[in-house]
């Protein structure tokens, strides 16, 4: 019993074990770096055969697309709803006749216009084949700002023209070759006067509470009973709660920032009054809620006008609503 022990004990401690271990251990390293080699040998590949593709769609691209004359800019079609001459939108646009319309930004043509104070949006599409659609909606200006800049103890002031639109945005006046059609009355804005000349930059909105309370004013008068009897001409916007306006007839007429259209309606009665007796007024203070501060401009009787004036056509087409 003893021997028969001794050699089972025999087989367990014998080296053929340890030798299968490492016999399968190389195998397993060898069966490793060929999945390894197999794997990084079809990534270099696949790598290649897109490099291929992408030289070959580039090639195509440009042969076929980029500069292909089928694509060049041969049309440029300018649309606007204001006075900016195409050749302006043009040059501002960055484009010429000739580019290939594939290789135009779209995207940075639109931002380059809208970049331009005087356009309030635009709206840029490729026509195929050779065709670039501008569409640009201007902004409208409705009063005017002068301002005066001391350029030393003896220099000259210079003086600066700035024109507003109704959202308060700062414009500089189109130059004739920047316009399409000629400056005419109908262009003839209000001056508001009393205002800082630092807060006027273009392409800025104007953050004046007096100032925009001017603008608003303006547009609560197109609407009012007063549009088309008499014309404003100036505004002073110095004093924080109250405009003072002046009209074609040299009529001075305060009014309160707030409840304008009140006053507005106010204004048209009294107005009717001195038509009816044939007088102007010289001075009228609306702000005052109750015994209104009222001055005619003189003593005699006028006659009174045979009918009203026409309110003029502005020559921009868009329509506020």
């Amino acid at each position: 019993m003893g021997l028969l022990k001794r050699k089972a004990g025999n087989k367990r401690i014998r080296p053929r074990n340890v030798l299968e271990v490492k016999l399968s251990t190389a195998q397993v390293r060898r069966h490793r770096f060929r999945v390894l080699f197999y794997t990084s040998a079809a990534s270099l590949a696949v790598v290649f055969a897109l490099y291929v593709c992408w030289r070959v769609g580039e090639t195509l691209l440009n042969v076929f697309i980029y500069d292909n004359q089928q694509y060049a800019l041969a049309v440029l079609d300018i649309q606007t709803d204001g006075v900016i001459a195409a050749g302006q939108i043009e040059r501002w646009a960055g484009v010429r006749k000739g580019d290939n319309l594939f290789q135009l930004d779209l995207a940075r043509i639109k931002r380059d216009l809208e970049l331009a104070p005087a356009i309030e949006s635009a709206a840029v599409e490729r026509v195929l084949p050779q065709t670039l659609r501008l569409r640009v909606e201007e902004r409208e200006p409705v009063a005017q700002v002068m301002t005066a800049v001391l350029r030393g103890a003896n220099a000259p002031a210079q003086n600066s023209v700035f024109l507003l639109d109704a959202q308060g945005c700062v414009l500089l006046p189109l130059g004739p070759s920047q316009r399409a059609v000629p400056l005419d009355a109908a262009e003839r804005y209000p001056i508001l006067v009393g205002a800082s000349p630092g807060q006027f930059s273009p392409g800025r909105r104007v953050d004046s509470p007096q100032v925009r309370a001017a603008l608003r004013l303006l547009a609560a008068f197109d609407r009012s009973p007063m549009a088309g009897l008499v014309e404003l001409s100036r505004i002073d916007v110095s004093s924080p709660e109250v405009l003072i306006l002046t009209t074609d007839q040299q009529s001075e007429v305060a009014v309160r920032v707030e409840d304008l259209e009140r006053q507005l309606n106010r204004w048209r009665l009294i107005y009717e009054v001195g038509l009816s007796q044939g007088r102007r007024i010289a001075s009228l203070d609306l702000s005052v809620m109750e015994n209104i501060p009222l001055r005619w401009q003189d003593e005699t009787p006028l006659a009174p006008p045979v009918s009203p004036k026409i309110k003029k056509t502005s020559p921009y087409k868009k329509r506020h609503v």
